[in-house]
């Protein structure tokens, strides 16, 4: 598994990534390997591939984290300028903003990597005729095809090359058209899917798997139909018949997964899943890929914030240093939910007090321990619950961090994408049955034609009139939009939902208009009020990067 994995790259450090590179020193450290030495025995070509999963945690530990909250479920708590995830989730974005930058530098360098991992053990000795190479080159494949998405959904077009870099000028790249990107992408998640295994009882979400090719390849599919910011400034979506071939292929892939049989719903439920993710227990049969997080010291390794910086708040407990075995570590929670989302739920779905946490923890120095305090009232401190202090074990290392894995990509969310596919294709009736399968693992009514309105139109939820509902897959389409907020809040999708829906600046103004946190003077939601269609559906590229690169032309995102 990753997490052992991890402990061991904590000695080995970057010995390989300086061969990336020309290096002009006569002497190298004693963990240096020259490129034709280390392209020599499978373990070494499985160290490397391990090495490009370390860049995951980089991304997702935090600066990712920000990304996504700047959708209509949650936002940055204070509304100041910090050139970081509140100027993200707030839409005050500039180009010098550090969290964008970092991001944008750890895609690249794992894009790197992958490039280099995938040449060097395509031209290892044997290779066409050893499984675990290939298999290991599928692997490289989907994390380059992970990474790259990334890149298209953050920035459209970008500089873009599927070679390693041998030397500076190589590493300045034109724009290369997001078409492109993507056929890159489709290829190789078609190549990775053929030589990975699917995923079973003994199989770790740490390592992508078969499924999480096909999962990855069907969000790949739906995001490229739907609509995204061109570089002229214009929202633009696929000609009606590509759309159609790419939502064939999403069910293409769902029908494999249904063939294969083996990914599923957690059997324990909804609210004992995301328990299990904050203990940090694995289970592969919904959890298709996670990101791991892991350190042993609190300082180094794979640093998690995952239920700290975005779970319900918990003070710093007052204890002596020996003791931080028998105590709740600290939450600085710093999002908060929009409240309304509480509402939205019926009383009977588990999903809502699992999305939404209305309490605290506080620290009682005369009890010497944590105490509950209930902020059901005050509901500008309501915080995402997916991830909790309390629901990890006792004990902690660095007051801050956690070994919290993030999910990427789960079962559920696979459900409801062939649902999506199913109602663009004509096939509405098919399309209800998965996503009432969702529902009915949360206790939630099933959607039919007779309850639709009371359970998707106001005043039970709010009324969207950016989606016409006039006719059955426009029903189906209103209640997509609510169950995959239910069901997937906060997990780094939604944004990506709404941009590709073409709604995002509706939905960020619908909920800035109505929630409660924006009532008073000081309102708390900026994202609605600040969105400018035409240029925030893509960040900006740093601008350390426009400075730099030349072949840039000196040119960022629309409107930036």
């Amino acid at each position: 598994m990753i997490k052992s994995l991890k402990i061991f790259l904590m000695g080995v450090g970057t010995l390989l990534w300086m061969t990336a590179c020309q290096d002009t020193l006569t002497e190298h450290p004693d963990s240096y390997y020259e490129k034709e030495d280390f392209f020599t025995s499978e373990a070494k070509a499985e160290m490397g591939v391990i090495g490009i999963y370390n860049v995951l945690p980089t991304l997702y530990g935090d600066s990712e984290m920000a990304f996504g909250a700047s959708d209509d479920t949650y936002y940055a708590s204070g509304t100041n300028t910090d050139n970081a995830r509140r100027d993200i989730a707030h839409y005050m974005l500039s180009t010098t903003n550090k969290y964008v930058e970092a991001v944008w530098q750890a895609t690249y360098q794992g894009i790197e990597r992958a490039n280099y991992m995938i040449e060097g053990i395509q031209e290892m000795q044997g290779f066409a005729e050893n499984e675990k190479l290939q298999s290991l080159v599928a692997e490289a494949k989907f994390l380059r095809a992970f990474l790259s998405f990334n890149l298209v959904k953050y920035w459209g077009d970008v500089p873009y090359k599927t070679t390693s870099t041998g030397s500076y000028e190589e590493a300045y790249q034109p724009r290369t058209s997001r078409e492109v990107i993507y056929d890159q992408i489709v290829d190789d998640l078609d190549d990775a899917k053929e030589n990975m295994s699917w995923a079973n009882e003994a199989s770790s979400p740490e390592r992508a798997t078969q499924g999480a090719a096909r999962a990855l390849l069907m969000r790949v599919l739906l995001q490229r139909a739907g609509y995204s910011l061109q570089m002229d400034g214009t929202m633009t979506r696929p000609e009606e018949e590509l759309r159609q071939t790419y939502f064939a292929k999403v069910i293409d892939e769902w029908e494999a997964f249904q063939e294969n049989g083996y990914h599923d719903f957690y059997e324990g439920g909804y609210e004992a899943l995301f328990k299990s993710f904050s203990a940090g227990e694995l289970h592969s049969k919904e959890s298709i890929f996670e990101v791991a997080f892991y350190t042993v010291d609190g300082r180094t390794g794979a640093r998690g914030y995952w239920g700290t910086y975005n779970g319900p708040l918990v003070a710093a407990p007052g204890i002596e240093a020996t003791e931080t075995d028998k105590f709740m570590g600290r939450a600085n929670a710093l999002f908060r939910v929009i409240p309304e989302w509480r509402d939205f739920f019926e009383e009977s779905d588990v999903r809502r007090d699992v999305m939404i946490c209305t309490y605290q923890y506080d620290w009682d120095k005369t009890l010497y321990n944590h105490v509950k305090k209930d902020n059901i009232r005050n509901k500008k401190n309501w915080y995402p619950g997916k991830w909790r202090r309390e629901w990890m074990p006792l004990g902690y290392k660095d007051p801050n961090i956690t070994d919290v894995n993030y999910c990427s990509l789960r079962y559920a969310d696979v459900v409801l994408m062939a649902a999506e596919a199913y109602n663009e294709t004509g096939e509405t009736a098919q399309a209800w049955k998965l996503l009432n399968r969702v529902r009915q693992r949360a206790g939630a009514t099933e959607i039919t034609s007779a309850n639709y309105a009371s359970l998707m139109k106001s005043p039970k939820v709010y009324d969207l009139p950016f989606i016409e509902d006039g006719d059955e897959a426009g029903r189906f389409r209103t209640a997509l939009y609510w169950e995959r907020g239910f069901e997937l809040a906060f997990e780094l999708q939604r944004r990506f939902d709404l941009l590709r829906w073409g709604v995002l600046g509706d939905a960020l103004q619908l909920m800035a208009s109505k929630t409660v946190v924006n009532q008073s003077a000081e309102k708390s939601f900026l994202a609605g009020y600040n969105f400018v269609s035409g240029k925030h559906e893509l960040f900006p590229i740093p601008l350390d990067e426009i400075q730099v690169n030349y072949c840039l032309e000196n040119k960022n995102n629309p409107n930036y």
